[in-house]
Order: C-alpha cells, then sequence, then structure tokens
C-alpha cells in the first residue's frame, strides 16, 4: 500500500515539476479557456501540453459521462476521430520501408477487384487526399442512409466495387476522402495477413509507448475509462452515438498523454522511427504544379509565423485537435466530449498565449499569396448566390455588419468577417479565405476561396428564366447502379417534390432547365438526350460529384 501512495507522489511531483515550465499566469490564461466546462452537468474534456519532451500542462474538465456522473481526466479514453489517418499512414509507410509494398504502387496491385477508373489511382494519391475517389458518408447520404446507420469498411469496399467514375483525374486536385484511409486498411491486411487493430497494436502502439491507444472497430464495445459523447440542443445534452464502426480514417481512441508522444516523434524521434516520421511529412504537388500542404494524414501549415503539423477529428460527439510546432518543440492535444467544444479555437487560443508572434515571420498565419484589390467593395456589392461547381450554389447575404454564408448543398451556414481589401474570414478558422473580384455592373463576379494551400473558384451565378418551364417533364423514378438506390421526383400542388424510400418526401427546387436543388441530398443535374428527352439526372453533394441516375421508363 506504502508503494502505491509513493509512486502516486513520485508522478504528482513529476506533473508539479514539469507544469512549473509554464508561468503561474499562462496557466491561469489556459485554465479559463475551459470556465464553462466546469459547470453542473456539463461534458468536457482533457488537455496536454508539452514542451521540449516535457509534459508541461495535463488537465482535464467536465463530466466523462452525464449518466453516472463521472469526470473526465487526464487518463480518460476519447475518440479521436480522424486524428487516426496519421496512425494509418505510418502503418502504410512501414510496409513500405520494409519492401513490402510501395506507396507509388497501383492500388488494383493490392486490391485487384477495385474498378478500373481509366486512371492510376496509387497509396500516394489517397495519402494526400488526391485520389478523386468519392467519400464514404457523400456515397452513402446519396443512397439514402440516414447519420445514424451503422457503417463499416465492408459497406465501403461493396459500393466500390460498383462505383464507375471519379470525381477527378487523380492528383488533379486535393478532395478531403475518408474512402482512401479505409481502402488502405484492406491494402495492410492483404499484406500483412492481420487483422488492422491488432497489427497497429503490435507494430505501431506498443512500439511507441502509446497503452492507452487502439482501433475501435465496433462502435458498442465496452471498453473501461473511455468517455460518453454528448450533442447539446438549446440547454440540454443528448447522446450522440458514433454509429460509425470503420477504421482507417477514424476510430482510434487515445489519451492526451499517449498522442503527446506520438507528437514528440515529429520533433525528437528516436532513431528508429526517424526515417517514417519525416515521411509522414512528405508533400506533392498536384498535377499542375500547384501546392498541396496535405501531407501522410497531416496538415503542414503555419501559425503565429511557426511551421507547424496539426490535424483535427469529429465522430459522433467527440471532437479532438493534435498539433506539434517542430522548431519549438511546442505540442498541444485536446480531446472532448461533446460536440460544440470547438478543440481548433482552443488550440489557436494556448498557442496565443505561449508563443509570441515569429518576427521572421510577415503574417500570423500561412496563408496562401492573395491578390488584394486596392478598392474594398461595399457588402451589398458582394451579396448573391455564386456557383462552386454545376447546381453547387453558395448564397451570400448581409447579416448585421458581416456577410453570412449560406450552403445550399448541405444547409450549412456562418458569418465570414473582412480582414483585407476583400478577403473575409471566418473567425473561428482563419485557415480558410473568401476574396471576392472582378467588379461589373456594381457587382462582384467571382468568389475564389484558399484552403489548405488549394483554390477553388466560383462565378457568380445569374438565375434562369423558369416562367416557361413545364415541371412534368422532369416527373420519373432514376435509379442508381453504382448507389443501389432509387429517387422519386414527383409533382405535387404544382411543386416538385422527391421521394425516397428511408426519407419520405422532400422539397426539390428548380434553380435552371437543367439544373435541381434536392434538400438533403444534393445539386442535381439534368441529362438529356438528342431530342430533349430526359434520360436521367446526376448529383452531386460536395465530395461525392457526378453519381449517375438513370431515368426508369
Amino acid at each position: 500500500m506504502k508503494s502505491k501512495h509513493l509512486l502516486f507522489l513520485l508522478v504528482s511531483l513529476s506533473l508539479a515539476s514539469a507544469q512549473a515550465q509554464l508561468s503561474e499566469v499562462q496557466s491561469q490564461k489556459i485554465d479559463s479557456l475551459f470556465s464553462t466546462w466546469t459547470q453542473a452537468n456539463h461534458p468536457g474534456g482533457a488537455i496536454g501540453i508539452m514542451q521540449k519532451g516535457e509534459v508541461v500542462y495535463s488537465k482535464a474538465f467536465g463530466l466523462a459521462s452525464l449518466e453516472y456522473q463521472v469526470p473526465n481526466t487526464a487518463g480518460t479514453i476519447f475518440n479521436s476521430g480522424s486524428i487516426s489517418k496519421q496512425f494509418t499512414a505510418i502503418g502504410i509507410v512501414l510496409l513500405h520501408q520494409k519492401g513490402l509494398l510501395s506507396v507509388d504502387d497501383d492500388i488494383r496491385k493490392h486490391l485487384p477487384d477495385m474498378p478500373d477508373f481509366g486512371h492510376i489511382i496509387t497509396i500516394r494519391h489517397m495519402l494526400h487526399h488526391t485520389s478523386g475517389m468519392r467519400s464514404l458518408h457523400a456515397m452513402l447520404g446519396l443512397a439514402g442512409w440516414r447519420d445514424d446507420d451503422s457503417r463499416t469498411n465492408e459497406d465501403l469496399y461493396r459500393f466500390m466495387l460498383n462505383q464507375k467514375e471519379l470525381n477527378f483525374t487523380p492528383g488533379d486536385e486535393f478532395l478531403y476522402c475518408n474512402t482512401g484511409y479505409m481502402l488502405m486498411v484492406n491494402i495492410i491486411e492483404n499484406v500483412t495477413k492481420e487483422k488492422f487493430p491488432q497489427w497497429m497494436k503490435a507494430n505501431v502502439f506498443d512500439p511507441l509507448g502509446m497503452p492507452n491507444t487502439y482501433i475501435e472497430d465496433r462502435y458498442d464495445r465496452i471498453i473501461p475509462n473511455n468517455a460518453t459523447s454528448y450533442n447539446k440542443a438549446k440547454e440540454d445534452f443528448f447522446r450522440a452515438v458514433e454509429y460509425w464502426g470503420y477504421v482507417g480514417s477514424g476510430n482510434a481512441h487515445s489519451t492526451t498523454t499517449d498522442l503527446l508522444t506520438w507528437l514528440q516523434n515529429f520533433n525528437a524521434p528516436s532513431t528508429n522511427w526517424k526515417s517514417a516520421f519525416k515521411m509522414l511529412k512528405t508533400t506533392d504537388t498536384l498535377n499542375d504544379g500547384s501546392e498541396n500542404n496535405y501531407a501522410f494524414g497531416v496538415f503542414l501549415d503555419e501559425a503565429k509565423g511557426y511551421k507547424r503539423i496539426q490535424h483535427g477529428g469529429a465522430i459522433g460527439g467527440f471532437r479532438a485537435y493534435a498539433s506539434t510546432y517542430p522548431d519549438e518543440q511546442l505540442s498541444i492535444t485536446v480531446l472532448t466530449n461533446f460536440s460544440s467544444s470547438s478543440p481548433g479555437n482552443i488550440e489557436r487560443n494556448i498557442a496565443n498565449i505561449l508563443l509570441k508572434i515569429n518576427p521572421k515571420s510577415t503574417t500570423e498565419n500561412a496563408k496562401p499569396e492573395i491578390p488584394i484589390t486596392q478598392m474594398t467593395y461595399p457588402l451589398t456589392q458582394l451579396t448573391g448566390k455564386y456557383e462552386i461547381q454545376s447546381g453547387v450554389i453558395a448564397n451570400i447575404s448581409v447579416e448585421k455588419d458581416s456577410l453570412h454564408v449560406l450552403q445550399e448543398w448541405n444547409k450549412s451556414e456562418y458569418n465570414i468577417y473582412n480582414t483585407n481589401g476583400n478577403t473575409y474570414e471566418k473567425p473561428e478558422n482563419t485557415s480558410v479565405q473568401f476574396v471576392f473580384s472582378e467588379l461589373k455592373n456594381k457587382v462582384a463576379q467571382m468568389l475564389t476561396v484558399y484552403q489548405n494551400g488549394n483554390k477553388t473558384e466560383a462565378k457568380r451565378y445569374i438565375e434562369e428564366d423558369l416562367s416557361s418551364i413545364n415541371l412534368s417533364d422532369y416527373i420519373g423514378r432514376f435509379y442508381s447502379p453504382e448507389l443501389e438506390s432509387t429517387l422519386d421526383i414527383i409533382l405535387e400542388d404544382d411543386n416538385l417534390m422527391g421521394h425516397h424510400a428511408r426519407h419520405g418526401d422532400f422539397p426539390i427546387k428548380l434553380q435552371g432547365n437543367n439544373t435541381l436543388e434536392i434538400s438533403g441530398f444534393g445539386s442535381v443535374e439534368i441529362v438529356r438526350d438528342t431530342k430533349n428527352i430526359i434520360t436521367g439526372i446526376k448529383i452531386s453533394n460536395g465530395r461525392a460529384r457526378n453519381v449517375w441516375f438513370e431515368k426508369q421508363k
């Protein structure tokens, strides 16, 4: 019994000694970020900070379980969401270094039953999110799956075998895609002849000294010391079950301590791991030579003038963020169990407390070179609709002294604020810039979005005259062989409606002679034959583009 007390005392003294490296003012400022988390019956999270190999801050706030009033601790285990991708990436890197595969292999070398899309897709493409493959959630959304439907790696693979097209030619674009990281699990299992969770534990987590990190391929498994996650609606919290039971792109559970141990390898890796973590930082240009700052499972960017390696995660009500600043040997981990926790904002606030702006940098955050116009346009000249891609519309309006963005394809809404010239940002995510340009007839004609080193141009959308269109032309049953799903378009009280077996009826908005907007599904491009007869539709919803639905006779 005495030995246990002595162990606890030594651990406490070790933490106290490490935390002494932060000034009292810094610690108090960081503590103040979580004041609301300590309110009664409130979930929270755990925060860990490491400087130069020493844990200088390790605290937890709020409840891990509202039902049983169990508090979060520094050792509570959380689902890290997409932070998991870098773990999958290093699994691929280890096999690459052993000569068991190459990151430049055609994926069909290891997954021979995958469709031939007419372009070679390499493992490297999947690591960088440049494969062009449609993403799991987007596909299943178009197939009628609900957010609370369980989905697995087996579900994805079954759907991928039916796909006929890609979103784009591999290497042309960066488009965040869970599909590639899930397929890498199949590749690792095919090469190693072992199950992915067990192989990762034996070859990655145990050797790196991460005893509380594991791959969870069952969302309903009971593991001690795991937090429960929650969503907030008005003043109440509700259970948020992470129904998605896939691995590779998500569902690695971990603690702040284990994640700090992992992040330290980007700064001062042991000899055995130095080359692997160096390879994780590999970036490659897109086909047109433009930059892509997504490496192997991590974003490489800059904050306050310092180089940063980072990634966030979200699943169910869990939200996570892990970052490291290699030149400063500073690492920050934020793991939370409620969906409105904004761990990315917390990380930025902590970095602001601990880091001064680097005088060697001319900007506070790493951003692409954005042209600054001499004249700043009034807000009213920026309002209107901008077409991201065919039928995918962003609606810009004025709300008080800022611009309000409504993404019509997924009903996402947020405000953006002017920072310089005609450049706007979201306060909670300054890595994305919205730039308006090309003034004509007193209104901007172009919206350019810069994000993660990529640029998306959206021209002003011009409304068509729809008065002469015969709505009955659009009525019919449409079937997608790629998704094995049927969508009905019906006419009800002179309004177009959609019908799906799992979602019932929902409104369809006519945007043009050949474009529709289906609420909850996405944008629709009408396909006609030489006689102007509708033969089918192509639906896009962001990460799945031009999915074919053929009109049934």
